[in-house]
């Protein structure tokens, strides 16, 4: 359960980080998925990323591991509900590191619901928090195919089937 833990907290780092490594990128993105003006957009894509590094924290500590997973699962679920909010549009999300404008459809829309029910798994398995030597490998493993998946899934329908 470690390293299932230690990957939802490193999705959530590189998500913050990434919001801080392009903030007008993130902005943009932001004021486009939310309706909102680019300059509150702004704020709201750092409060995003400050949440989004306090749960990371939170899911790594013991005793703060409960409120992490929590907080994680709302960021998620709200992310989805924003992207299912712009089905079938063409815009670039800020889901991906790369720039990228492509159409939101039923890959972008269940990848954040798919990380918040691994939290929710996280958070109802009884087995503790234990830090083992095989875990970071892991939980790099998971991340790299997690990122693996988000390139795919922005490869055009017609690119996939041939």
């Amino acid at each position: 359960m470690s390293a299932l833990t230690l990957f939802l907290a490193l999705v959530l780092a590189v998500s913050a980080g990434h919001k801080f490594a392009s903030p007008q990128r993130m902005a943009q993105a932001t004021a486009r998925l939310t309706g909102m003006p680019e300059a509150t957009a702004t704020a709201a894509a750092f409060a995003a990323a400050g949440l989004e590094g306090f749960a990371a924290l939170a899911l790594l500590l013991e005793p703060t591991r409960t409120g992490g997973a929590i907080a994680a699962t709302a960021l998620w679920c709200g992310y989805g509900a924003l992207l299912l909010g712009r089905r079938g549009q063409t815009l670039d999300c800020g889901c991906d590191l790369s720039q990228r404008a492509k159409r939101i459809g039923a890959s972008a829309i269940c990848r954040p619901f798919f990380l918040a029910g691994l939290a929710l798994f996280a958070l109802a398995a009884p087995v503790p928090f234990l830090w083992t030597v095989d875990a970071p490998f892991a939980a790099f493993a998971l991340l790299a195919l997690w990122f693996a998946s988000a390139e795919l899934g922005a490869l055009p329908l017609n690119a996939r089937t041939r």
